[in-house]
């Protein structure tokens, strides 16, 4: 199926609707689910040059399938590039990336603020294939600079983190990148084409946990790749056919929806994040909060700068305590106290999702690498949703308020 013909110039809140493959002759006016693993061809010929790759046309689900590729082609409409590879999960679109662009010998420079599991993958995993790699300090663009090598291929950045939302200058990465030969590429999870493009800055790859902000009800799992046709026809194709990293059309079928409401709720979880982070920031039993969209975070005017205004819908916050383990305690008490936002290690959501990133997403790591990473004990991440504020912040109280 031919991609829908749409006039130039649509803004990516029109792109977020409307992008998609052509209508069926049934005229659905909502996207249709194709659910099939195989595809009945004319002829054998016909069959021959397709799996040849000579002519267009669905052969087998692993290949293809057209409820995916109306996904791809709308969330490549909205981070502004060329085409848009699906995968099944956030970190199966990471295993996909580093396996189409990288071989033994090749090098890679990230950040030491990425998810746990990233740092796990690249970090360990791929190091038992002659992969070689260097973990700096997110902001500091002199490490970076400092780290790349002449086998550099790859720079890997998420902005803002998880969890401590840091953010990084992306165009002075692209430079550093481009300088050396190498690639960018993105995690583009928590501010997502609502708030900012990374290609914009100069970025050559954009990687999203669909499972996120694009899904937004915490309904599936899922994953992409958004780059130059060049790289997911090249590159990323040929690996994910081999590997079977492919998205199942219900999953694809549910973020395409979620797509289409991504900028209403990214600017409404973004307003009430603010607002928690605001209050927090004035709660006694608090040490520190962490939010991009404060005044007080390190990195906020370029935060603004890159993210239209806003600071996205994830904030972490340290409660005080006296040494780690009373810091771990603290910590639990409050998450244990909650009766109305969820316990739970996902986000994205439009419930509110609270979880203890030391024992969960960075659980995994040595104490060493969560401190270089600034992962305390007492730090508690929260995920704001769309609940009322004032029961957002009468749920928190009920553990920051008995501690003892």
């Amino acid at each position: 199926m031919a991609q829908r013909k749409l006039p130039e110039g649509l803004h990516p809140q029109t792109l977020a609707v409307r992008q998609a493959v052509q209508r069926s002759q049934y005229g659905e006016n909502s996207e249709a689910l194709y659910l099939t693993s195989g595809y009945v061809q004319s002829s054998a010929e016909s069959q021959a040059l397709r799996f040849a790759g000579e002519e267009e046309g669905d052969t087998y689900g692993r290949s293809g399938n057209p409820t995916v590729r109306s996904m791809e082609q709308r969330l490549a409409a909205m981070e502004g590039t060329q085409a848009c590879m699906a995968t099944s999960s956030g970190m199966s679109a990471i295993m996909l990336m580093c396996f189409s662009l990288l071989k033994a010998g090749d090098h890679v420079v990230f950040s030491q603020s990425m998810f746990g599991s990233t740092i796990k993958l690249i970090g360990s995993e791929f190091a038992r294939f002659g992969v070689e790699s260097t973990i700096v300090p997110q902001t500091d663009l002199d490490a970076w600079r400092t780290a790349v090598r002449p086998n550099t291929r790859l720079l890997f950045a998420e902005t803002p983190t998880n969890p401590l939302g840091e953010v990084c200058d992306m165009a002075a990465l692209a430079e550093i990148a481009h300088q050396a030969n190498a690639l960018l590429a993105v995690d583009n999870c928590f501010a997502t084409p609502a708030l900012q493009r990374p290609v914009d800055y100069g970025a050559d790859i954009v990687m999203h946990s669909g499972t996120k902000y694009l899904d937004g009800q915490g309904r599936v799992m899922a994953g992409a790749l958004c780059a130059s046709e060049q790289l997911v026809i090249e590159k990323f194709l040929p690996v994910q056919k081999n590997s079977g990293m492919v998205l199942s059309p219900f999953n694809a079928w549910v973020v395409l929806k979620g797509l289409e409401t991504l900028d209403l709720r990214m600017r409404a979880q973004s307003a009430l994040a603010l607002q928690v982070a605001q209050w927090l920031e004035q709660q006694p039993a608090v040490a520190r909060v962490y939010y991009p969209g404060l005044a007080s975070h390190p990195q906020h005017a370029l935060a603004m700068r890159q993210m239209n205004g806003l600071g996205g819908a994830v904030l972490s916050f340290d409660v005080k305590a006296g040494n780690p383990e009373q810091a771990r305690a603290r910590a639990f008490h409050v998450l244990d106290a909650l009766q109305v936002l969820s316990l739970c290690t996902n986000l994205g959501d439009t419930k509110s999702l609270l979880t203890h990133p030391a024992s969960t997403s960075h659980g995994k790591l040595s104490e060493a690498q969560r401190q270089a990473a600034g992962i305390g004990q007492g730090l508690v991440r929260l995920a704001v949703g769309l609940e009322h504020i004032d029961d957002i912040k009468a749920d928190l109280l009920r553990g920051l308020s008995t501690l003892t």
